[in-house]
């Protein structure tokens, strides 16, 4: 017995100097030692991840290949290396990496945040960019968005003066915006019945599963170690949510054949059905599903958790809470509610937002990327396949990049921050194309608040800030607090009050 476990001690020992030995002789870039057998440097990420590797990174370098068990990963924390991927190597890191999520979720690797670059990528985009987030047909679903933000006052004026939990609130808020622009549908705070139940369980489940660590990704050996369990969940919530949106395309397109011709065709689903009439071969009902759930997935965590952590941190700083409020209280009056438009006249609001995204980035990590080709990063030699994680976290937190980077300064963003510093929403071919769409709900909502209330904690103690894990950096705790309508709220809505 003790002879085997000598020779495994030798043949460990043997694998870790023949790895550091083919490293030092070619011109990869550093790495941690050792690089275990088979898992890599997996014994090394604990979560929050961002925070992990913006620790290794402050040690060992900016840029970093690592191993996922079989797989590299190139992690990037510099605004130099990250502008070298998204410029000079940007198409050879278009491509997403082969996850079983991408496989169930992304339709086969066919959806536009899963495809491979390519044709089909680029005609996904097309659409993406000129039918759903174009400025023209952002404007025509503005009255949804102003819609929902008055519904939004109204309903916070009925809990005033009451602990009401905003995480759930914007939640809400998002899913029921999105849907509205998706089918026209709203499925929260009102009654759907059956539909609104189904729909609020497919939702549960996705959170569920998006935030369940995947080791098969990295470790094919674990599919036989309680994976199959986990791909068996995923399947059958990818067939919830086709049946869901399958339905809603039979009632849209039932109801096109009985209205007037020239009604406006404005949900996301109509304006892909008068497509589909053009070219059913490429506009199918599986293309418009994907689009309706990418948007749902990409757009609704995303934008919420940015509002919570706005709103917690002006919880947390009323002074610019203050400030803010007087900006719109002089630019837009005491009169009508903060719309859209008004945006450019309160560039204090933009602040607040990019301010949030700076510390509290939606993505840290933002979506992987993989290289289709050997491609060269800081002098360094990338092999085709490799999977790139840009560290956005650990950039936005760097204090030779940014003054006091923890201390929550809006004022920061008064001038023009350009370069790979800061990109909440990614940069290059794979950016994220709902970023006008996203800033225009957040503004607005964040503007209406603003306006309409004034806030205060539940206690004298400061709102929690801690961050949890998951996707979309969510807080640890739901954010609670009180807001009571102002005296101008009144007349901005005419209520009796």
């Amino acid at each position: 017995m003790d002879s085997f476990f000598i020779t495994v001690a030798l043949l460990v020992a043997a694998f870790l100097f023949a790895s550091n030995f083919r490293r030092k002789s070619s011109n990869l870039p550093p790495t941690l030692f050792p690089t275990l057998p088979v898992i890599g440097h997996l014994h090394l990420l604990k979560k929050p991840l961002h925070r992990t590797f913006a620790t290794i990174s402050a040690k060992h370098g900016p840029i970093l290949l690592l191993r996922y068990g079989s797989r590299r990963v190139l992690l990037v924390s510099s605004p130099s290396a990250a502008e070298e991927c998204l410029t000079k190597n940007d198409v050879i890191f278009a491509n997403r990496p082969r996850m079983l999520a991408g496989k169930i979720f992304g339709s086969n690797y066919t959806s536009l945040g899963w495809s491979s670059y390519g044709d089909h990528w680029r005609n996904l985009r097309r659409i993406s960019t000129i039918e759903i987030f174009s400025s023209h047909r952002l404007n025509d679903f503005h009255d949804i968005r102003a819609d929902e933000g008055r519904l939004l006052i109204r309903k916070l004026i009925s809990q005033s003066f009451s602990p009401v939990n905003f995480t759930l609130v914007f939640h809400e808020l998002m899913l029921n915006l999105i849907m509205r622009m998706i089918s026209g549908k709203r499925y929260c705070g009102g009654d759907m019945e059956e539909e609104g139940k189904r729909f609020q369980e497919i939702i549960k489940e996705t959170v569920l599963l998006e935030d369940t660590s995947n080791l098969g990704d990295h470790l094919p050996i674990m599919k036989w170690f309680g994976m199959k369990g986990l791909e068996k969940e995923m399947i059958a919530l990818q067939k919830k949510r086709d049946a869901f949106f399958q339905g809603l395309i039979e009632q849209l397109r039932k109801e096109e054949g009985v209205e007037p011709e020239n009604k406006k065709k404005n949900t996301m689903i109509e304006v892909l059905l008068q497509l589909q009439k053009n070219d059913p071969g490429y506009y199918t009902d599986e293309l418009i599903k994907s689009f309706c759930v990418n948007l749902l997935t990409a757009g609704t965590d995303t934008s919420a958790s940015t509002m919570g952590w706005a709103l917690s941190l002006l919880l947390n700083h009323p002074h610019v809470l203050k400030k803010a409020q007087n900006q719109i209280d002089s630019h837009v009056g005491k009169t009508r509610l903060v719309d859209e438009s008004d945006m450019s006249s309160l560039p204090y609001i933009r602040c607040i937002i990019n301010e949030t995204l700076r510390m509290y980035p939606v993505v840290p990590l933002l979506v992987p990327h993989e290289s289709s080709d050997d491609c060269m990063v800081g002098g360094y030699d990338i092999p085709r396949g490799t999977m790139l994680l840009i560290n956005q976290w650990a950039m936005h937190h760097d204090p030779k990049l940014w003054s006091d980077p923890e201390r929550f300064y809006p004022e920061r963003f008064e001038g023009t921050k350009d370069g790979y510093s800061f990109m909440p929403f990614g940069s290059g071919r794979r950016s994220c194309p709902g970023e006008g769409l996203a800033m225009r709900m957040v503004g607005l909502t964040l503007g209406l608040l603003i306006q309409c209330f004034d806030w205060e904690r539940i206690s004298e103690e400061m709102v929690d800030m801690s961050e949890g894990s998951g996707l979309t950096m969510p807080k640890v705790q739901p954010l609670v607090a009180k807001c009571r309508p102002r005296l101008i709220t009144q007349n901005l809505l005419g209520l009796n009050m």
